[in-house]
């Protein structure tokens, strides 16, 4: 069922499953994402990007979104094998309805929903609600990032326009063709990609001509941050990199991990305002090989 009616400590809410297809919730839920987060879904919406991949779980009241807990499905390829795994996010709920119990009535029906269906759930949290989590059998879990020492010698590729089809175009039928350079890469989502690429990152999408693959990456003084590579099925990994570098890029800092790090610098990634959390009655991957989600896969 894609709505019903709930009684969450003597009140009556709305529960909807089936957000982006009603238009007076999916406004209702992107306002509440816009006064939580400053998010804005309606543009994603309108390109037809938002896809059954991205489910909300929103409990409405009256035309208003009182909180909601979002169901990313994130498929990946670990050592030859496809996996499923659940990511929760845009957990919020408006400041006049906390503390009523809202948050944890949807984290655990979207849990019994779910749990049995996937090969692992995991989230990224706020500082402030660090101790939320644990109470539904979460744990908070390192990732691991990868630098690799790197001369440029001056960039030749090409910026790709997000307003421009065939820009679009290109860009999303090289990620159809994978990044053979990740070992846990995110795969079959290209919607949370263009989430990303129309957004956040379309000033930062790179076309090699050279090696005909599409980089997404910036530079930070010396560093070039490596966020994902798609297509190039011939040239080596630095060749492409070679293609954006700057001629003062002495690292490459990886948004994936990358399938071989056998010269590569590895660090705990500590981000600010954000701790990896999974759940301990699934697998975790994470602990012994050292990986770290795609920075283009979370949601």
């Amino acid at each position: 069922r894609s709505a019903m009616q709930v009684c969450i400590n003597e009140k009556q809410y709305r529960y909807e499953t089936d957000v982006k297809r009603s238009e007076p919730v999916r406004r209702a839920f992107t306002e509440l994402a816009r006064q939580t987060f400053g998010l804005n879904f309606e543009p994603w919406y309108q390109s037809g990007y938002w896809t059954d991949n991205y489910m909300p779980h929103v409990l409405t009241d009256g035309n208003r979104a009182a909180a909601n807990v979002s169901v990313n499905i994130f498929r990946t390829r670990w050592q030859g094998e496809s996996k499923l795994y659940i990511q929760l996010g845009t957990v919020m709920t408006g400041k006049e309805y906390r503390n009523r119990g809202l948050a944890r009535w949807l984290m655990e029906a979207v849990l019994a929903e779910w749990r049995d269906r996937c090969g692992a759930l995991f989230l990224f949290a706020n500082d402030g609600v660090l101790g939320f989590y644990p109470r539904f059998g979460f744990v908070p879990t390192c990732e691991y990032q990868y630098t690799l020492p790197f001369e440029g010698r001056g960039p030749d590729a090409r910026k790709l326009d997000m307003n421009n089809s065939e820009d679009v175009k290109l860009l999303l039928n090289a990620y159809g063709t994978g990044n053979r350079f990740s070992a846990f890469p995110m795969t079959d989502n290209p919607g949370l990609l263009m989430f990303h690429c129309s957004q956040f990152m379309r000033d930062n999408i790179y076309y090699s001509g050279r090696s005909k693959a599409v980089i997404i990456a910036d530079i930070a003084g010396d560093t070039l941050n490596c966020h994902d590579i798609y297509g190039g099925s011939s040239e080596s990994m630095e060749g492409i990199l070679s293609s954006v570098a700057g001629k003062n890029t002495k690292q490459v800092r990886f948004g994936f991990t990358p399938a071989h790090r056998d010269s590569m610098k590895i660090s705990v990634l500590k981000e600010e305002d954000t701790t990896l959390f999974m759940l301990t009655s699934k697998g975790n991957l994470f602990a012994e090989n050292k990986l770290m989600f795609p920075v283009l896969s979370r949601a």
